[in-house]
């Protein structure tokens, strides 16, 4: 008989390069579960507790750990230590009263610790959009959730203010929309894939060609030093801009 759906292991060899895992001294990795983010973009919540934290010396002890709700994923209480954590995710252990916010960064995703107001507060990239009946707007939003809100004008729903690549700041753990970040010169970013992945800065240029796909047009953002770095907009995750835009729809 064959063999029917995916592995549910992982060797330490072929797991992300991004993992702070030794890949000599053990054979088995932790597979994350499927959910919100991909397996080359996430890091499962037991090695966030052994390896980075170090909360725990073994895998056995961050079980223990999880699986009595010590740790929130975006305000939630996850008992899974395969759960999947990616960028923009909020990850608090109330036990120790720290936080910290999934960023990118050179060779992969770091824990970026913040404060207690900073993690009321997340921050989700808009995919795609779908128009819905009655002028309705569903946001698509790159942790595979969606957020149905109600058009600026009912009678066309092609006028409302989302525009894919922006980015929402939401409550946690309600999930409410509070602002909208437009990606637009000015705005703060960090890019989160490419060659230049973790550079934070500020975008100065913004590439514009008729008839291009909006993912495919090239940005330039400069640093705090002013050194200037070059890359797609599908790559970009806009953080803070000069103009904000407080939602005004309700949020489904």
């Amino acid at each position: 008989m064959g063999k029917k759906g995916g592995s549910r292991h992982l060797k330490r060899k072929p797991a992300p390069k991004s993992w702070p895992i030794h890949r000599k001294e053990h054979i088995w990795a932790v597979k994350p579960k499927p959910g919100p983010h991909s397996l080359s973009h996430c890091i499962p919540l037991s090695i966030v507790m052994r390896d980075i934290l170090q909360y725990a010396k073994t895998r056995k002890e961050a079980i223990a750990i999880i699986s009595r709700g010590k740790v929130l994923v975006n305000g939630q209480i996850r008992k899974e230590d395969t759960f999947p954590v990616g960028l923009m995710d909020i990850v608090t252990i109330p036990d120790a009263e720290e936080a910290y916010r999934i960023l990118p960064a050179k060779k992969g995703l770091i824990l970026q610790p913040i404060k207690e107001e900073e993690a009321a507060l997340r921050l989700l990239r808009i995919e795609s959009k779908t128009v819905l009946v009655e002028g309705r707007i569903q946001l698509n939003l790159h942790d595979g959730t969606n957020k149905i809100i109600g058009a600026a004008d009912p009678e066309d729903a092609a006028g409302d203010t989302y525009q894919t690549l922006d980015v929402v700041k939401v409550t946690v753990p309600e999930g409410e929309i509070t602002e909208q970040i437009r990606l637009q010169k000015g705005a703060s970013a960090i890019i989160f894939g490419g060659q230049n992945r973790g550079v934070q800065g500020r975008v100065v240029d913004v590439e514009e060609e008729a008839g291009k796909r909006r993912r495919s047009l090239l940005a330039t953002l400069e640093d705090q030093t002013g050194k200037s770095f070059q890359t797609i907009l599908d790559f970009i995750f806009v953080t803070e801009s000069g103009e904000k835009t407080t939602s005004e729809s309700k949020v489904s």
